[in-house]
C-alpha cells in the first residue's frame, strides 16, 4: 500500500514539474503581437469602408502590403522553436500598416469631401452653361452631329447628378469628366462659329443706320429684319413703331448663296410686289428684290472661284409672308410672320418700301453680356 501511495505521489510531483515547465515556457516565451495585428486589421477594414482604395490608393495599398508582410513574418516565426521566435518585425509591420490605413481613412474622408464640393460646383457650372447655350443657340442652325454631341453631354451630366445625389462621387466624377468635355467643347465651338458670323456686324450696322436715317429723312416706313433676334422691326420717320417675332429659313446663318440652301439673304432690299390673300399659300406676302445687283455679283464671284459649282442657280422669290407662329425656322429662305402681324405689315408696306435684312442689330458683346 505504501508503495502505491509513493508511486502516486511521485507521479503527482512529476506532473506538477511538467506543468511548471510548460507554464514557464509559455510565460517567458516571445508573445505574438495579437492586439497590434487586430488593430491593423480593423484600421484596414475602416479604410475599406471609406473607399480608400479609390480616394487614397497609394496609402491604402501600402497599408495592405504592410499587413501582408506582418502575416508572413508571423507565420515564419511560428515555424521556429518557441524560444527562438522574434515577433519584432511582425509588430513593426502591423503598427506601420495601422498607421498607413488610418492615414488612408483620413485622406479618404478629406478627398471625398473635396470631390463632393468639386462635383457640386461643376454640376452647377455646367447647368448654367446649358442655360446660356440655350439662350444663344436654341434657334441657331448647328449641325446634327454638333447637337448630338451636346445632347450626349447633357445626358451624361444628368447621370452624374443622379450618382451625386446617391453619394456615389466616384461614379459621378467619371460621368462628369465626359459630360464636361462634350458640353464645354461644344459650347466653345458654337461661340467660335458665332463670332465668325458676327464678323459682318460692322456692315450690318451701316445698313441699319442708313435704313433708319432714310426713314427719318423721308418720313417713311422702313422694315428691318434682325435674324439672330428673330425680329421684324418697323420704323416710321426714324422711330420704332412695331416689333414682331419672325421665323426664317431652316439654314438662316450667313448670307444666301444659291437656290435651295434654305438660307435667308442679308442685304438692303425693296418690296417689289404685294400679294394679297388667296393669291399665295402663305396668307399674304410681300415679295422683295432678291437677288439684287450685289447678290448677283457675289454669286458670279463664287462660281468663278469654284466655291459654288457651275450648275448652281442663284434662286429668288424671297418674301415676307404670313402663316408664321410655328415656333421653329421652317421656310426655304423667306421671313414668316403670324397672320395678324402680317396684316399690319402688309397694310403699311408699299412697292418700294425698304427691307433691310441683317444678321443682328445688336453687337455680339452686348448679346453675350445680357
Amino acid at each position: 500500500m505504501r508503495r502505491v501511495v509513493k508511486n502516486v505521489f511521485t507521479l503527482l510531483i512529476f506532473a506538477v514539474f511538467i506543468l511548471l515547465i510548460i507554464f514557464l515556457l509559455v510565460k517567458f516565451a516571445p508573445q505574438p503581437p495579437v492586439s497590434e495585428m487586430e488593430y491593423a486589421r480593423k484600421s484596414i477594414s475602416e479604410a475599406v469602408a471609406r473607399n480608400a482604395g479609390a480616394y487614397s490608393g497609394k496609402l491604402f495599398s501600402e497599408a495592405r502590403v504592410l499587413y501582408d508582410s506582418a502575416m508572413k513574418n508571423w507565420q515564419k516565426e511560428n515555424e521556429k522553436f518557441i524560444y527562438f521566435r522574434n515577433y519584432d518585425k511582425v509588430t513593426e509591420f502591423a503598427e506601420l500598416s495601422a498607421k498607413k490605413a488610418d492615414q488612408a481613412t483620413a485622406s479618404s474622408k478629406k478627398n471625398s469631401a473635396n470631390l463632393e464640393i468639386k462635383l457640386k460646383q461643376k454640376i452647377d457650372s455646367l447647368n448654367n452653361l446649358i442655360v446660356e447655350f440655350d439662350r444663344l443657340f436654341k434657334t441657331y442652325p448647328l449641325t446634327s452631329e454638333f447637337h448630338g454631341r451636346f445632347s450626349r453631354g447633357k445626358f451624361l451630366l444628368k447621370e452624374s447628378e443622379v450618382a451625386y445625389k446617391k453619394e456615389q462621387y466616384l461614379q459621378s466624377n467619371i460621368k462628369m469628366t465626359d459630360a464636361e468635355y462634350l458640353l464645354t467643347s461644344s459650347y466653345e465651338n458654337a461661340r467660335t462659329n458665332l463670332r465668325e458670323y458676327f464678323s459682318s456686324y460692322p456692315e450690318w450696322e451701316k445698313w441699319v443706320d442708313k435704313a433708319i436715317k432714310d426713314s427719318r429723312k423721308n418720313h417713311s416706313y422702313s422694315i428691318i429684319i434682325d435674324k439672330f433676334s428673330r425680329k421684324c422691326v418697323v420704323y416710321l420717320s426714324g422711330n420704332k413703331k412695331y416689333e414682331y417675332q419672325v421665323e426664317l429659313g431652316k439654314n438662316w446663318i450667313g448670307d444666301k448663296r444659291e437656290k435651295g440652301d434654305n438660307a435667308t439673304p442679308e442685304g438692303m432690299y425693296r418690296i417689289t410686289k404685294k400679294i394679297d390673300r388667296g393669291r399665295t399659300k402663305y396668307y399674304k406676302a410681300l415679295l422683295i428684290n432678291y437677288p439684287n445687283e450685289q447678290d448677283k455679283e457675289e454669286f458670279r464671284k463664287e462660281i468663278a472661284s469654284g466655291s459654288l459649282p457651275p450648275s448652281a442657280k442663284i434662286g429668288g422669290l424671297i418674301e415676307i409672308h404670313g402663316s408664321g407662329g410655328r415656333g421653329v425656322d421652317w421656310t426655304e429662305g423667306c421671313i414668316a410672320l403670324h397672320d395678324a402681324e402680317m396684316d399690319v405689315v402688309y397694310k403699311i408696306a408699299n412697292t418700294g418700301t425698304p427691307v433691310t435684312i441683317v444678321g443682328s442689330m445688336i453687337p455680339l458683346q452686348d448679346i453675350l453680356n445680357r
